[in-house]
């Protein structure tokens, strides 16, 4: 028999067998300990170097704005490793035609949800440990844009931007925290290159995405010493209907929303040890549009 001990994720394994070790997926890395050769008295030390979720089937993701555009697409990645979903927006319409496209009503859920409301993600996240009793990955996806010069900008467009944008993100993380800290999960805002670049119309787009960058990456560092990952995308132009935009083939050089979906794939899917905490993305060729 050999005596093992593994360490994954700060928690302690004692495993009794290589069979037993590669059955939990570690990988094994031998080396001499001091005083003792390489190959008597074997000394493994087993590191787990699945990914952070090693497997994603069962696993339940809750993505605000999901009925459309960028979140409808990460919520059809996430049902193709085999996780469950929840959507919300606040349209009943735009979600019956979002679970349709999706097509998988045991692992999908639609809820109606403005997240401006703090109460209305409190009883999102209700609704979902209800059914399903964890809650893995929060995808905060839902916002607004109206692009006016400052002195344009109406208050109650300022206000939309400011409460969906930035409060809303920080409502659905709030309701969240207790089930992403059980699960150990994953935190990502969906924000925009208008956090990082300004320009002009943008003043209050600009403010709500710089904010939320900020927003997030302060909570990363907050979250982090819970074993909870937290990331912020940041894209450019993205083949949506964002801004009353139809998507149409004169898009074809922008992102694509599919492009959003494997990218927080692979977020999830990365070594635990590793964090890429702010990824910007943009179109390769934006001369081809």
């Amino acid at each position: 028999m050999v005596y093992v001990e593994a360490f994954a994720r700060q928690k302690r394994f004692v495993l009794h067998s290589f069979s037993e070790a590669e059955k939990e997926g570690f990988l094994i890395r031998d080396f001499p300990i001091q005083g003792r050769s390489q190959g008597s008295d074997l000394y493994s030390y087993f590191y787990k170097n699945l990914s952070y979720m090693s497997t994603l089937k069962g696993k339940v993701a809750y993505i605000t704005g999901g009925s459309k555009g960028i979140g409808l697409a990460i919520a059809q990645s996430m049902l193709k490793e085999g996780m469950s979903v929840a959507i919300s927006a606040r349209s009943e319409e735009a979600l019956r035609n979002a679970e349709q496209q999706l097509n998988a009503p045991e692992r999908v859920m639609t809820i109606v949800s403005d997240v401006t409301r703090p109460q209305d993600e409190l009883n999102a996240v209700a609704k979902i440990m209800e059914r399903w009793g964890q809650l893995d990955v929060l995808i905060a996806n839902a916002g607004v844009g109206h692009f006016a010069a400052v002195d344009q900008l109406s208050l109650e467009q300022w206000n939309q931007m400011i409460d969906t944008n930035l409060s809303g993100v920080f409502h659905s993380l709030r309701a969240s925290l207790d089930s992403l800290k059980k699960s150990k999960g994953y935190f990502i805002s969906i924000a925009s290159l208008a956090g990082t670049n300004f320009f002009a119309s943008g003043s209050g787009y600009n403010a709500t995405k710089f904010g939320l960058v900020g927003f997030t990456q302060a909570a990363m560092l907050d979250l982090r010493q819970y074993d909870v990952k937290v990331s912020t995308i940041m894209p450019g132009s993205v083949a949506t209907y964002f801004n009353n935009n139809e998507p149409s083939s004169k898009d074809a050089w922008k992102i694509q929303p599919e492009d959003i979906g494997q990218m927080v794939i692979d977020l999830l899917m990365m070594p635990q040890r590793t964090l890429p905490s702010k990824i910007e993305v943009r179109p390769s060729r934006p001369d081809l549009k």
